[in-house]
């Protein structure tokens, strides 16, 4: 089965869709889930690995940060959206590389080497949101990032803390869906002029032999271009 042009076009309008959705959503119950959820780091560190949250996603802003630290730290986001007839992949960004232990490649002794410049992901944490159905059903925004299992929940927000962190989220949220709307667009055009296609056969017997140790090749989009990264990376 293959993924057409048209295909990435609904994708493209799903995401316009949630873009939509975003951006009319009350600011007052926003505000108030916040206020709910009261969250309060405790320092544990627990959000910074990969048991956590996996990967940490960057906006084009937070790559441009980090070329600047430490382009070493830079790897493509796992779970790659596309993959041509000739076995290219094409991914919406970068992520931070984990540590061999699951840590983050900037935590070191428990804290973060970076946290004056930290990145707009893990400012907002854990008030990511995504759309999900509520209990009866209607598609909402909820706060997804691992409820009691890390920091201190329902401590007192005030209403102005809690209306700048909702506009920082709502920021984020915002940033990311431009971002993966760039990315689909961007990745729509490039398949239209060259001829090529999503092949879902390739993308999995390409993983396959990825995972046994055979390189790879990964397109990431920023910047308004795509970036060529051979994975593993070559030594």
């Amino acid at each position: 089965m293959t993924l057409a042009a048209p295909s990435i076009q609904s994708l493209i309008e799903q995401k316009q869709q949630e873009l939509h959705d975003l951006v009319q959503y009350p600011e007052d119950k926003l505000t108030s889930i916040i206020r709910d959820v009261g969250f309060k780091c405790d320092l544990c560190s627990r959000c910074c690995t990969e048991k956590f949250n996996d990967h940490v996603f960057l906006l084009d802003a937070d790559t441009a940060v980090i070329k600047q630290i430490d382009a070493l730290a830079l790897t493509p986001a796992p779970y790659f959206e596309f993959c041509d007839q000739y076995g290219r992949f094409y991914v919406s960004g970068y992520s931070l590389k984990n540590k061999p232990d699951g840590s983050c490649y900037f935590l070191e002794w428990g804290r973060c080497r970076i946290y004056s410049s930290r990145l707009s992901i893990c400012r907002v944490y854990p008030y990511m949101l995504h759309r999900e159905a509520d209990e009866s059903g209607n598609m909402d925004w909820r706060q997804i990032s691992g409820l009691n299992e890390h920091g201190c929940y329902h401590t007192e927000i005030g209403d102005s803390e809690a209306r700048e962190i909702a506009k920082e989220t709502r920021d984020y949220e915002k940033a990311f869906l431009e971002q993966e709307l760039r990315f689909l667009k961007a990745v729509n055009t490039h398949f239209t002029k060259n001829g090529l296609r999503h092949v879902q056969k390739v993308y999995d017997k390409k993983m396959r032999l990825y995972k046994k140790g055979e390189s790879i090749e990964v397109w990431v989009y920023y910047n308004s271009t795509f970036e060529k990264n051979i994975m593993p990376v070559e030594q």
